[in-house]
């Protein structure tokens, strides 16, 4: 049973050593369809003979030049390609057309608006999308306020909003409405009190509150402003016991309430007032509350009547229905909080955060200015998208910008009147919903325009459409043969659908798997299945084993330089092939004499003969690859010179046999060497300069043509050397000697100066350091003579 289990995986190609290589290959296609679903690039051959002995029906898919290569000609290659069809496609349009002022509905921003695409498994189908604002757009705006007590001061600025508001929006857009709305909080504890006087009153005995509620639709969007500051002037503020307020319960009532609101498909915003924080999903718990928002409308008398039942909205569903109704929100806040809500911004895409002042006397900038910068980018987001369908979307935006990836989505700083487009690619994997068409839709977030896009899939090829069921080529009938090959009826298997599952492997059948009587079954190469060899795959899609018995393969020939054949043939069963003008059992031998040919034109230079591209030089002294290097010969000015000087100027060791060995050259005599052939007049040629007995130098070129006569030119001008000019020798001989006697005596003469000077600086040092010697002249007597009295104490008497 393992056998049989092995071979039913051999042939619905999952074979080991498929394992790698391309998508085309490691696919094992059984059906043109399963081919072009494994990848873009994969093709399927419809020829019948296409297939060798051997080779398992998944050969025939694989990359379209690999098929080629294969034999397979481009036109039995199956390879359809996926299409872009636009539907709808209105031109852009302003408020304004042809001076009358356009409904809502008949504005065009973006275009196109329908489009068909037909998906061929990894191939992407790109399109374009142009948007455009359009000029004074229609406005809807509904201000949702925050009634607790800490709200107090806010409501009495809210009070004149509307007339306000009108005023400075008519600056922006001539169809502007407003709508008012108020929440507290779910009316079940701990968030508010229960007791009676509580529900009267929320707040201090001195204070006139009114009952708490969860979510109040004051004033349906209109465009009276007046009516707004009416209506807004009668409001009460309510109170309840927790910071955090129940707004997400009021933001989703408002949301997918679209009637009793009055929403119309225009640009919608909504801006969320408030000086505290807010309660999510998972806080009902607190009150008893476990059931998950619905997302419903559950309005009644303009009054949420459901806050009791349903928990409040998490983020993610708050973000959903505020994209599906195409809101645009803007949280009005306080500075203490708006960190909090700025971190809710990020979550919620196409969302501004203002700063409210603590008495809400900025709201009209605020809201201004939220809405320019909302409305100033655009981003685009699509529906789900079926299993194993992708989009990317690259955009081009104002002064050249453009965007990838996340940033493909947005343009930023747009505005009105500006255009911009966005590059869609869509690529599907494989067949999704097989073969179903599905559609998804592309809008701007804010924006009530979208594009349709209907999905097709190309999940077969055309030849599918031909498939003859139960044809006789199908082994009786036990499969349909479409696209060149069979495709099996359930429980049966084979090339040709020939074996039933059940009967895969027996002896007699192995039988006919081995060659000429041997014990290998399919040369060892692959698996015996029904009585024919079905060869194994190689890692390399490019190798593979084929023949009757799997005992031929292209990638066991011979290899020269490391390639196969050479790289100038093919293999065939274990053979090259080679290519025009090689030879050889690796094709390595080129029969090409051009790479032969010396500088003479002469193959070899004539002294060799050309061997696959390569001379062998028959003469020993003649070496290189043509044969033209002679180390031990002279060169052919020196081997020629005797001859050209004894034809030309009758001297030379030659002159006396001259006729006899010099007469294998034609002799051409010009006077001057300048009008010697030059290097470019001839294709061969050798310019030689050589010297005679009187030391004089003779110029000539030699010269082999096409015919093999030498040709020989010879300058009679010759250049002889000049006898030296004695005068001007004796002149600079006398002329140096002199100069060379004075230089001497010139220098004798300064060092005798030195000299002088250095023995006058020595006496004149000597005798500034003379002392002369202070004693008496023994010779001179002195006239005085001196007595000294001894007893007479010391004194001494002069005579």
């Amino acid at each position: 049973m393992d056998v049989r289990l092995l071979l039913i995986s051999v042939l619905l190609g999952l074979s080991r050593a498929q394992l790698d290589g391309n998508e085309c290959t490691k696919a094992s296609a059984q059906s043109c369809g399963e081919c072009i679903q494994a990848g873009e690039k994969c093709g399927w051959c419809t020829d019948e003979g296409f297939l060798k002995e051997g080779e398992q029906k998944s050969t025939r898919c694989d990359e379209i030049e690999a098929l080629i290569k294969k034999g397979c000609t481009k036109a039995s290659i199956e390879d359809p390609r996926g299409t872009v069809t636009v539907n709808k496609n209105q031109s852009l349009t302003d408020r304004t057309k042809d001076g009358v002022k356009l409904k809502p509905d008949q504005i065009t921003q973006i275009q196109p608006q329908k489009l068909s695409l037909d998906l061929r498994s990894g191939e992407a189908q790109k399109f374009i999308l142009t948007f455009k604002r359009a000029e004074d757009y229609p406005i809807d705006l509904y201000y949702l306020m925050d009634l607790s007590y800490s709200m107090k001061d806010d409501l009495e600025n809210v009070k004149n909003l509307g007339t306000d508001l009108m005023s400075e929006m008519q600056k922006i857009t001539s169809d502007f409405r407003i709508g008012f709305g108020s929440f507290v909080e779910k009316t079940v504890m701990p968030y508010i009190s229960t007791t009676p006087a509580k529900l009267l009153n929320p707040c201090t005995s001195d204070q006139n509150c009114t009952s708490p509620f969860s979510y109040k639709n004051v004033l349906s969007l209109t465009s009276d402003g007046t009516q707004f500051n009416n209506l807004v002037s009668k409001q009460q503020i309510s109170g309840n016991l927790d910071s955090p307020e129940g707004g997400f319960d009021a933001i989703m009532q408002v949301a997918v309430c679209a009637n009793q609101i009055g929403w119309r498909n225009v640009t919608r915003l909504l801006v969320f007032s408030t000086d505290a924080g807010f309660h999510f999903a998972g806080d009902g718990k607190l009150g008893g509350i476990v059931l998950p928002n619905d997302g419903k409308c559950h309005l009644q008398d303009n009054m949420y009547t459901m806050s009791h039942y349903y928990d409040y909205p998490s983020i993610a569903h708050l973000v959903q229905k505020l994209s599906e109704n195409n809101i645009q929100t803007i949280f009005a806040v306080t500075k203490e909080f708006q960190p909090v809500y700025q971190e809710l911004k990020n979550l919620i895409p196409k969302s501004a955060v203002g700063t409210l002042s603590s008495d809400s006397g900025n709201v009209i900038k605020l809201i201004i200015d939220a809405y320019n910068s909302l409305s100033s980018e655009i981003i685009l987001e699509n529906s789900r998208l079926p299993e194993g369908v992708s989009i990317s979307y690259i955009s081009h935006c104002k002064n050249g910008v453009s965007g990838t990836g996340e940033n493909g989505r947005k343009c930023s700083n747009i505005s009105i009147g500006d255009q911009v487009t966005f590059e869609v690619a869509v690529t599907a994997k494989g067949c999704p919903s097989k073969g179903k068409s599905e559609t998804i839709k592309i809008k701007p977030l804010g924006f009530t325009e979208e594009v349709e896009i209907v999905l097709n899939f190309i999940c077969e090829c055309e030849c599918h459409k031909e498939g003859i069921p139960n044809s006789p080529a199908c082994h009786f009938g036990n499969g349909t043969l479409e696209c060149g090959a069979c495709r099996c009826n359930e429980g049966r298997i084979g090339r040709v659908c020939e074996c039933s599952k059940d009967e895969v492997r027996t002896e007699d059948l192995d039988a006919n798997c081995r060659m000429d009587n041997g014990t290998d079954i399919c040369s060892n190469n692959g698996d015996c299945v029904c009585g024919t060899c079905e060869c194994q795959k190689r890692d390399n899609p490019e190798e593979r084993y084929s023949g009757k018995f799997c005992e031929c393969d292209n990638f066991s020939c011979d290899r020269s330089n490391n390639k196969l054949c050479g790289g100038h043939g093919r293999c065939e069963c274990r053979k090259c092939i080679c290519d025009a003008n090689y030879t050889g059992s690796a094709c390595d031998c080129s029969l090409d004499t051009s790479t032969c040919l010396a500088s003479n034109k002469q193959i070899c230079n004539g002294r060799g003969t050309c061997e696959c591209g390569v001379c062998k030089c028959t003469d020993s002294k003649f070496q290189g690859p043509t044969c033209e290097i002679c180390p031990t010969c002279p060169g052919v000015c020196t081997e020629h010179k005797d001859c050209v000087q004894c034809r030309a100027f009758g001297t030379g060791d030659k002159k006396d046999t001259c006729e006899k060995e010099c007469s294998y050259f034609n002799l051409i005599t010009k006077k001057k060497k300048e009008e010697l052939p030059q290097p470019n007049d001839q294709p061969y040629i050798n310019h030689c300069k050589e010297r005679d007995a009187n030391d004089c130098w003779f110029f000539f070129t030699y010269a082999t043509r096409n015919d093999s006569t030498v040709e020989v030119h010879v300058a009679e001008e010759l250049e002889c050397p000049s006898g030296p000019d004695i005068i001007p020798i004796v002149a600079g001989v006398v002329a140096g000697i002199v100069l060379i006697g004075l230089a001497l005596l010139l220098i004798w003469k300064l060092l005798m100066i030195i000299h002088d000077r250095r023995e006058f600086a020595k006496f004149e040092k000597e005798k500034m350091n003379a002392k002369w010697d202070a004693q008496e002249n023994p010779i001179y007597k002195s006239p005085i003579n001196k007595f000294q009295n001894p007893s007479y104490g010391n004194k001494g008497v002069t005579l």
